[in-house]
């Protein structure tokens, strides 16, 4: 009976597990002509596993009753409102996929059933309460991404972007294995519960103390925080476009997640022995995103350093280790998710006459004078991403400014404040060459329909109209914060 319970608990995991499964042969069979279809389905399956995650998030569950297989997994708020903005992510990039492969005639029938597979293993990340099962789901994830990354083999920068998140990725898998082993080696489990317990609030053991660094330095590759940040602009810039849009939005979520529920589930008794490290890794993660960014010509590598200035900003309200907090952060998420959305679909639509990708940020210039529309939607990214109000992006940073103040880490959110501002320089430098370069007339290609519906309802989202939304949001990111906190 339990064993039942927990498998329809996991509905939504279930289904799309399933779905890859049915899926793996009608591409066996069909071939890569099925692969517009197959994309067609897998969207179709990412909306019913959504539609099965949402009552947990608007219930607001939390606590014992939503443990599943024996406490190895959890299906709280907190994890539904991560898969959520995961479904998301997996969604988008499977609308805008099939016409950017066309072009190359290089769409496969596996793409889908990578982004499927990729999304069940997020699905594990956010929900584990072990680090067996944290290990299983991000394995699942980072396998499919390494192949997505690669997708394009007849390309020399995508199998460069493949082996390099591979050999890296790899790496962190190492490091954070090791980490798991030391922890439970001095707790004596693997369970969050457990470790929770076992470390207490005392003083911790040295052991301890290491296995709780290497465990966050193995998660802090995951979500590109420096000084662990190294493969980003390469996998960036490397990867197709599509895949670049998923990097930025759901392995992101899931791993910053999964970052979320280890340091205050497992070791929220130690806030002292964790907080050190997420400042440090925040702190340097704003100023090396914002430095790194201002000399780059490419607009893919930009958004690669915006990433990592984003996460170093999200990291802020982690490091306050409060609900408000960690509330604070899953707003901040969903519209850095909105965002990377909305920039990667301009990126899509950057194409010449021969409809070549145009990457080179001189070449927008003067793209307000013959595509006003596409440069309104990217200046309004640009202005959201940079934390300039009245755009929606400024009510995260403040968000998580606020919570920091609240746990009293002023220092930490003044010096936050004040980075913000040379993050900006570069972001109202794509500004000025959409605005005030003389035009050149690079970009040619026009965006798809459907491109063009996400680009409009992305822009609307981060424009001030986006605010209405505010105690829709706060409250369903409150409700996630506090099952995260259930144990307290």
């Amino acid at each position: 009976m339990d064993f039942l319970h927990s498998l329809f608990a996991v509905s939504a995991e279930d289904l799309l597990s399933t779905s890859v499964l049915v899926l793996l042969l009608v591409a066996a069979w069909g071939g890569d002509k099925a692969s517009r279809a197959i994309s067609i389905v897998a969207f179709a399956v990412l909306v019913g596993a959504a539609a099965l995650a949402v009552p947990a998030l608007t219930a607001g569950a939390g606590g014992a009753a939503t443990s599943a297989f024996g406490g190895h997994i959890k299906l709280d708020a907190f994890a539904a409102f991560a898969k959520l903005l995961i479904y998301v992510g997996s969604g988008v990039t499977l609308i805008v996929a099939p016409a950017y492969f066309d072009r190359f005639k290089a769409m496969r029938a596996e793409f889908p059933l990578l982004i499927l597979l990729a999304a069940l293993g997020m699905g594990i990340m956010v929900s584990a309460n072990d680090l067996l099962t944290l290990y299983i789901g991000l394995e699942l994830n980072s396998l499919a991404a390494y192949v997505l990354a690669a997708i394009l083999r007849a390309d020399g920068r995508s199998a460069e972007a493949g082996l390099k998140y591979f050999v890296l990725g790899s790496l962190a898998s190492g490091i954070l294995l090791y980490g798991i082993s030391l922890t439970y080696g001095f707790t004596g489990t693997t369970s969050f519960d457990g470790i929770r317990v076992a470390l207490g609030t005392g003083a911790l053991s040295i052991g301890a103390t290491f296995g709780l660094v290497f465990v966050l330095a193995g998660l802090a590759f995951k979500i590109s925080a420096a000084p662990f940040h190294m493969w980003t602009p390469d996998v960036y810039e490397g990867a197709p476009a599509p895949v670049t849009t998923f990097f930025a939005t759901a392995p992101k979520v899931a791993a910053l997640a999964l970052l979320m529920r280890v340091s205050l589930d497992a070791f929220g008794g130690q806030p002292g022995a964790w907080q050190q490290i997420v400042i440090f890794a925040s702190l340097l993660s704003i100023v090396i995103g914002a430095l790194g960014a201002i000399g780059q010509d490419n607009i893919k590598r930009l958004l690669a350093y915006s990433s990592i200035n984003n996460v170093g900003f999200m990291l802020i309200g982690l490091a306050a280790g409060t609900a408000a907090g960690a509330s604070a952060m899953l707003v901040y998420l969903a519209i850095y998710v909105v965002s990377s959305v909305a920039a990667f679909v301009v990126v899509l639509a950057l194409r010449d006459e021969a409809g070549n990708a145009i990457e080179s940020i001189a070449q927008l210039g003067g793209l307000s004078r013959t595509r006003p529309w596409l440069a309104a939607a990217l200046a309004v990214v640009m202005f959201s991403l940079a934390g300039i109000p009245p755009l929606f992006g400024f009510w995260g940073k403040f968000l998580v400014f606020q919570a920091a103040v609240q746990a009293h880490l002023v220092v930490l959110a003044a010096l936050g404040i004040a980075a913000s501002v040379i993050g900006a320089f570069y972001y109202l430098k794509v500004v000025k060459v959409l605005y005030f370069d003389d035009a050149t007339d690079a970009v040619q290609g026009r965006e798809e329909l459907a491109n063009r519906a996400l680009l409009l309802g992305s822009s609307l989202f981060l424009s001030p109209l986006g605010y209405l939304l505010t105690p829709w949001l706060g409250n369903l990111a409150g409700s996630a914060a506090a099952a995260l906190f259930h144990f307290a």
